[in-house]
């Protein structure tokens, strides 16, 4: 009879060489979450052994099913692992630190010295066509992994025209998540049931009062609005909260959200996204760029700090337990259907920008050239810099075309 082969634990470090290494991550976390989790499994798992494989499989698997960036909540919870609580917090920081100053310096250049050339506005607007290709690519491959049967698909197109009608998230996602979980109980007539009347409420309450009003919009280039620090707050704290399967997910939340407020433009958004993709950072930290056109750097601060406060939360909070707490299965239907209403909820978002970028496209048919450009790429190119090859390319042929 042989012994489980005891599990590795991290070497010991210093809290100066912890928060270090992690730094380090951050400032070469390109590619996104699949070239940022690569790397870090390489240098931490496959050379330093800080926890076996397997360990590392199974807690990829929950951090995957919880909402954050799972880059870096990996690197909270490594941190955990190595110091502590102190140690999670430190590699939290460590990790999303270099992205933060650079988006930080970003937004403070774009918003100060504004977009003041024609070949400029020309270049921004080729980018803003490519990210929504990007994101197309991105609610695809989320919906590949999150739409496995026909409810699922039903509750995104449906969450989807919820949205495009104006009902507010904050109906349609428990909506959509206690709907399936329903439905998973064989209770299909009750779910929909259900699912109807909540988003019944949502149409009478955006239409039956008076009517629909128009949100403020912001004209490109003119910050017409500000938000306070605890408004700004709490819309990166829902971002943090549900952004499920990725940080794209959370585009539809902040938009909505700047929309509503009129302190961001979809054109001056879009661009925010694009830096974010160009940056060694979690794309998530597009939400500073948006905080930033909100309320200054005050407002950026609050609005990273909403954003990235549950991703320290959950590992530092709960730790060991995360597997524990997500066997419950009626638990996996309800965050099934919330992940299938967020996918729903992009695709609105796509087809809401889009259309806002009709009015500011000089040229549509080259427009929709750099658009099958870019999509072509997001399919076809694998390389860990080929997003950001992709918007730099676009942006000359903004430059070029417009």
């Amino acid at each position: 009879m042989t012994s489980d082969p005891v599990e590795p634990r991290p070497p010991l470090l210093s809290y100066a060489a912890l928060f270090l290494q992690f730094l380090g991550f951050g400032a070469l976390a390109f590619g996104g979450p699949v070239a940022q989790i690569a790397m870090i499994r390489r240098k931490l798992i496959d050379e330093d052994q800080w926890m076996s494989s397997a360990r590392f499989n199974r807690l990829l698997a929950v951090l995957q099913a919880l909402p954050g960036p799972e880059a870096h909540e990996l690197c909270v919870h490594l941190g955990m692992r190595a110091k502590g609580r102190i140690g999670g917090v430190l590699a939290g920081l460590g990790f999303m630190l270099p992205g933060f100053v650079l988006m930080l310096v970003l937004a403070w250049l774009y918003f100060s010295i504004g977009v003041k050339s024609n070949w400029m506005s020309s270049a921004f607007i080729g980018v803003q066509i490519a990210v929504l290709a990007v994101i197309v690519r991105a609610a695809h491959r989320i919906g590949l992994h999150v739409m496995v049967d026909r409810s699922l698909w039903i509750i995104g197109a449906v969450s989807c025209a919820a949205s495009l009608l104006g009902v507010s998230f904050w109906l349609i996602l428990p909506a959509a998540g206690l709907t399936y979980a329903l439905a998973q109980r064989s209770r299909r007539l009750a779910a929909a049931t259900l699912f109807m009347l909540m988003l019944s409420i949502g149409l009478a309450a955006r239409y039956g009062f008076g009517g629909p009003s128009a949100p403020p919009v912001a004209v490109a280039g003119v910050v017409p609005m500000t938000a306070s620090v605890a408004a700004l707050f709490f819309t990166g704290l829902k971002a943090g909260l549900l952004t499920f399967g990725g940080a794209y997910t959370a585009i539809p939340i902040m938009r909505a959200d700047a929309t509503r407020g009129g302190w961001i433009g979809d054109g001056q958004f879009l661009d925010g996204v694009a830096l974010a993709q160009v940056i060694p950072a979690p794309l998530i930290i597009f939400g500073t760029f948006v905080g930033y056109a909100g309320g200054g750097f005050p407002g950026a601060l609050a609005l990273t700090a909403g954003i990235f406060l549950p991703a320290f939360g959950f590992s530092l909070i709960f730790y060991d337990r995360l597997e524990l707490i997500l066997e419950n299965k009626s638990l996996h239907a309800l965050l099934d259907g919330v992940a299938a209403a967020v996918v729903g909820l992009i695709v609105a978002t796509v087809l809401q920008l889009g259309t806002s970028m009709l009015r500011t496209v000089p040229y549509w048919p080259l427009a929709l050239a750099i658009f099958g450009f870019a999509l072509a790429a997001a399919y076809r190119w694998r390389a860990q810099l080929a997003i950001p090859v992709t918007l730099v390319l676009a942006g000359l042929a903004g430059v070029l075309s417009f």
